[in-house]
């Protein structure tokens, strides 16, 4: 019961029914806190995936709180270096950067890259989703020549593992695109942007 609410939730958050998956993901909890006790992973799991839909409201400070415990758990039941870690680090790095915690933010997200890069390999998907968010965040504190490499590292791994027309590319094409305008690089910008919008236009044929 707990997981066919978590699903609907989570299908909620892509259709931005952030309220609707809030009441979901707080359904499972309770379930799983009876069934599991409050310390097992899945209720970690649960925990983080409701610190995203406060995160997406703008309830930072409970959003945090959530993030936080279901860490908690996870480090003391999985261990410093599972994947299910990073995932919590990941997101609560977002949560940090929203906030202006740029420093706090940048520690989370590289835990993150080092955790998945040790348990994935260097050219997992979830690898370079943590390249992405990490470049995102140097290029919002404008050191993009911090930002530019991780981006080209992350296509790479993203084309290589998602296939050229996956809607991870045309998110980092979009971002990359972005970078090089900051960057004064129109021409190439262009041609970034340019491939984005393709891949879109070509997945709502």
């Amino acid at each position: 019961m707990a997981d066919s609410l978590n699903n609907l939730a989570i299908l909620y958050h892509g259709q931005k029914k952030y309220e609707a998956a809030e009441r979901l993901h707080a359904q499972a909890l309770a379930i799983q806190e009876k069934a599991l006790g409050s310390e097992h992973p899945d209720v970690a799991f649960t925990l983080n995936n409701l610190g995203v839909q406060h995160t997406a409201q703008g309830k930072y400070e409970v959003a945090e709180r959530l993030y936080a415990r279901a860490l908690a758990i996870q480090e003391k039941a999985l261990g410093l270096e599972h994947p299910d870690v990073a995932d919590t680090l990941n997101n609560l790095a977002v949560l940090y950067e929203s906030q202006k915690r740029y420093a706090e933010a940048e520690d989370l997200h590289t835990r993150a890259l080092a955790i998945r890069e040790k348990y994935f390999g260097p050219e997992h998907p979830d690898v370079a989703e943590s390249l992405t968010n990490l470049a995102h965040l140097y290029q919002v504190l404008g050191w993009y020549g911090e930002a530019e490499p991780l981006y080209t590292r992350a296509l790479a791994i993203q084309e290589k593992s998602l296939g050229p027309e996956h809607p991870r590319v045309a998110a980092t094409l979009d971002n990359y695109g972005a970078l090089l305008r900051a960057m004064k690089h129109p021409d190439e910008a262009e041609q970034f942007t340019a491939r984005a919008k393709a891949i879109r236009s070509k997945q709502g044929s």
